[in-house]
């Protein structure tokens, strides 16, 4: 093979990987939630419900009007679906997680059930996140930065 043959196939495979590396399925992680007056930013995990969730951001901001449930976390429907893939995890003060593929939570304690992580509020204190919070209902409102 001569060297301009060569050197060509290592050009056009070079583009190759490149836009395999660059298509469309990147995360977008600059998403905030706004809760009463507190912004929060957030750091989406990369996954299928996440990718889905950028696409609704996309075409506005998400509101989520959340109850409390269990003394741990609060809970309220997105008003659409998400792919899920559930996992049993544990979950932490400041992570966001999809419930039974349509509802989101949000939790300030610590709690183990299966769900689909969708990310985690950006270094919040426990105690802050839970003042925030409450003790009743609250307004969730996800947008794009």
């Amino acid at each position: 093979m001569s060297f301009i043959k060569k050197f060509g196939l290592i050009i056009i495979l070079g583009l190759v990987s490149c836009t395999a590396v660059s298509g469309d399925d990147s995360i977008d992680d600059s998403v905030k939630v706004k809760i009463n007056d507190n912004v929060f930013d957030v750091k989406l995990e990369n996954n299928s419900a996440t990718q889905e969730f950028i696409k609704e951001l996309k075409k506005g901001n998400v509101t989520v009007n959340a109850s409390e449930y269990g003394g741990f976390e609060k809970v309220g429907n997105l008003g659409f679906s998400l792919p899920t893939s559930d996992k049993n995890i544990g979950t932490v003060p400041g992570d966001i997680v999809l419930y039974q593929g349509d509802k989101l939570s949000l939790f300030y304690g610590s709690h183990s059930w299966s769900y689909t992580k969708i990310g985690k509020i950006d270094n919040v204190d426990s105690n802050k996140l839970k003042e925030v919070l409450g003790s009743g209902d609250v307004t969730l409102e996800f947008s794009l930065k």
